[in-house]
C-alpha cells in the first residue's frame, strides 16, 4: 500500500500531523508492507525567498497584535511538544519553499527523502538558524546523507526537478486539496488535516481492508488541524 503525503516546510501542521501519523503507522501490523512517499505542497508559491520573522507574518495575516501571534504560535508549539517534537515558541522564519521541494525529489531519487525532511522540519521548527539560506540547505543535504556537489548542482539550476514540484501541486489541486498535510492511502481514502493518531490508524485499517478501486473519500476535510494559502488553523486557549 502507499500512502502519499503532501505537505509544506512551512506548514507548522504537516511537522505535526507527520509525527502523529508515523506513530500510527509504528503500531500497524502491515507496516512493512507501507511504502510513504512525500509530496511537494506550496503554501504561498509567491512568497519571497528572503526568510522573515513569523510572529509579524502571523500578527499581518489574521489582522492579530503581536503578542496574540506570539500566543498562537506558544499553542501551536504546545501542540507539537505533546508529540515529542522540539519546537522554538518564537523563533522561526519563513520564505519562499520552492527549493527545499526541488531538493527533497532530488533526495527521493536517491533513497533519501524521509532523512531530508526530517532534517528541514527539525531546521526549521526546532533551531535558531534558518533553514532557507542556499548554504544551510546544502549542509542539511549533506547530513541527510546526500552528495554535496550533486545537491548544490540542484540548487544551483532553478529548472531542476521543478517539473516534478509542479506535477505534486496539480495532482493535489485535481484532487481537491486546497491545505496540507493531506494524506492519500492508495488515491483511494484522503485524511486531511494533523488529525489524532487514532484517525490514521483507521484509515489506514480501511484503506488495507478495502484493497478495490474507488473515488477518493477524504476524512478529516471539515475540522482539520491543516495549512492552507490563507493562513494555518490556530488552536484556540
Amino acid at each position: 500500500m502507499r500512502v502519499e503525503i503532501w505537505s509544506d516546510i512551512n506548514c507548522p501542521w504537516c511537522y505535526i500531523g507527520k509525527a502523529r501519523f508515523e506513530q500510527a503507522l509504528a503500531a500497524f501490523p502491515h507496516r512493512a508492507e507501507v511504502e510513504v512517499v512525500h509530496r511537494s505542497f506550496e503554501l504561498d508559491p509567491h512568497a519571497p525567498r528572503a526568510a522573515r520573522p513569523v510572529i509579524p507574518l502571523l500578527a499581518a495575516k489574521y489582522g492579530m497584535s503581536l503578542e496574540e501571534a506570539e500566543a498562537a504560535e506558544a499553542r501551536i508549539a504546545e501542540s507539537a511538544r505533546g508529540e515529542g517534537l522540539p519546537y522554538l515558541d518564537g523563533g522561526r522564519d519563513a520564505a519562499n519553499s520552492f527549493d527545499m521541494h526541488r531538493l527533497l525529489h532530488f533526495a527521493e531519487a536517491h533513497g533519501r527523502q524521509a532523512e531530508l525532511l526530517d532534517a528541514l522540519y527539525r531546521a526549521n521548527f526546532a533551531e535558531e538558524r534558518s533553514a532557507f539560506d542556499a548554504g544551510r540547505l546544502l549542509e542539511l543535504a549533506v547530513g541527510a546523507g546526500l552528495d554535496g556537489e550533486a545537491a548544490a548542482a540542484v540548487l544551483a539550476d532553478p529548472e531542476a526537478y521543478a517539473e516534478a514540484v509542479r506535477e505534486d501541486e496539480a495532482t493535489a489541486s485535481a484532487m481537491g486539496a486546497t491545505g496540507v498535510p493531506f494524506f492519500v492511502l492508495d488515491r483511494r481514502l484522503g485524511v486531511s488535516g494533523a488529525q489524532p493518531a487514532e484517525t490514521f490508524t483507521r484509515a489506514l485499517e480501511q484503506a488495507w481492508e478495502s484493497r478495490v478501486p474507488s473515488p477518493l473519500i477524504t476524512v478529516g476535510a471539515d475540522d482539520a488541524q491543516a495549512c492552507g494559502p490563507d493562513g494555518c488553523e490556530l488552536p484556540q486557549r
